[in-house]
C-alpha cells in the first residue's frame, strides 16, 4: 500500500501580515519537495471541506460560529495578537479538519499505509474555545474524535514533537481517559504550557519540556524514555502525530536544535508502535516549521520515512 499525501490550492489562500512566519511560502516550499522523483508513489488526494459536525466534536457550537463571524470579506481580521484571518482563512481551516478526517477514513478502510496532511493553518494551539497561535480549529483533536466517533476506536494517541507546546490538544483532551496527548517541546517557549507535572485528570497527558540548545541525541532520549513506554503501555488504536517541524536548529522561532534525521527517527518509532498496537494505523498532521529549507527537508524526510515504513 502507499502513503496518501492531502493538500489543496486553498492553504494558500489563508494570508497573514507581511512578515508573519506562517505564511503561504511553507506550504509551496513543501510542495516543490515532493515534486521531486523521490515522492512520485505518493498516491495524491484534495483535502475536501470539513463538516462542522465533525469539528463540533472537538469544538462548541459557540465557537465555530464565532470564528466564522469573525471571517472578513476583505483585509484581514485580528483574532490575537500573532493570528488573523483573511477571506480565505475559513475554507482554508475546514479543509485542513477535512483532510485530518479524509486521512482517517482511508487509513482505518486499509486503502492506504498512512497519510499526511499537508495543510494549513496549523492547529495544535487552538483550545476548545479559543483561536490562537496562528490556530483555528485544532486538526489532531477533531481527527481524534473522529475515528472514535465515526469508526468506533476506544484509544486514541495524538504525539506532537513541535517545538511549541499544543496547549490546545492537551486543553482538548485533559480530562479524557480515552485520549493520550505526549508533547516534546523547548520550555521556557511559547505558549507557556507543558510542564512536566501537567498530566491531565487521567493521567493521559504526558510533557516532555526540552531546554534551548537541546539536540538530537536528547530528544530521541526523551522519546524513548518517557513518550514511547507511555505508549506502549496505553496500547492506542489510532496513532496520529502533530508534526511541527519548528524545532529544527535552522528554525527562527525555537531554540532546539534537531535536523531532518531526527524527525526521520521518531516518525520511525511512532510507527512501530502502531505496528505494535495499531494495526498500522498512524496518519500526520502539519503543525509549525517557519524556516523554508528547514521545513521542506524535514517533511521529505518525514513524508520518506511514511513511504518506505
Amino acid at each position: 500500500m502507499s502513503t496518501l499525501l492531502l493538500h489543496h490550492p486553498s492553504f494558500l489562500d489563508h494570508l497573514t501580515p507581511i512578515g508573519h512566519p506562517e505564511r503561504p511560502d511553507r506550504l509551496r516550499a513543501i510542495d516543490r519537495i515532493l515534486e521531486h522523483e523521490n515522492f512520485q508513489a505518493l498516491e495524491r488526494d484534495i483535502a475536501p471541506i470539513g463538516a462542522i459536525e465533525d469539528i463540533a466534536r472537538a469544538h462548541p457550537m459557540g465557537y465555530i460560529d464565532q470564528l466564522h463571524t469573525l471571517a472578513p470579506e476583505e483585509g484581514l481580521a485580528r483574532v490575537d495578537a500573532d493570528t488573523t484571518m483573511s477571506p480565505g482563512t475559513w475554507e482554508a481551516a475546514l479543509r485542513g479538519t477535512g483532510a485530518a478526517c479524509r486521512a482517517v477514513d482511508e487509513v482505518i478502510a486499509k486503502k492506504v499505509s498512512n497519510a499526511f496532511c499537508a495543510t494549513r493553518p496549523p492547529g495544535h494551539h487552538a483550545e476548545k474555545n479559543r483561536a490562537m497561535g496562528f490556530c483555528f480549529f485544532n486538526n489532531a483533536a477533531v481527527a481524534a474524535r473522529y475515528a472514535q466517533s465515526m469508526h468506533g476506536l476506544d484509544r486514541i494517541a495524538i504525539v506532537d514533537f513541535d517545538v511549541h507546546h499544543g496547549n490546545g490538544t492537551q486543553d482538548i483532551f485533559w480530562d479524557d481517559p480515552t485520549v493520550m496527548y505526549c508533547s516534546t517541546h523547548q520550555m521556557p517557549l511559547y505558549p507557556g504550557s507543558g510542564a512536566a507535572n501537567e498530566t491531565g485528570d487521567a493521567d493521559t497527558i504526558v510533557n516532555v519540556p526540552l531546554a534551548p540548545g537541546d539536540n538530537g541525541p536528547v530528544f530521541k532520549e526523551a522519546m524513548d524514555v518517557a513518550v514511547i513506554p507511555r505508549l506502549e503501555a496505553f496500547r492506542p488504536d489510532l496513532v496520529i502525530i502533530s508534526a511541527g517541524f519548528d524545532a529544527h536548529a535552522r528554525d527562527p522561532l525555537g531554540g532546539l536544535n534537531l535536523v531532518e534525521a531526527d524527525f526521520a527517527w521518531a516518525t520511525r518509532q511512532l510507527m512501530d508502535v502502531a505496528d505494535r498496537y495499531s494495526d498500522g494505523r498512524i496518519i500526520s498532521v502539519l503543525e509549525g516549521g517557519y524556516d523554508l529549507e528547514g521545513l521542506a527537508r524535514s517533511v521529505a524526510a518525514h513524508v520518506m520515512t511514511l513511504m518506505t515504513g
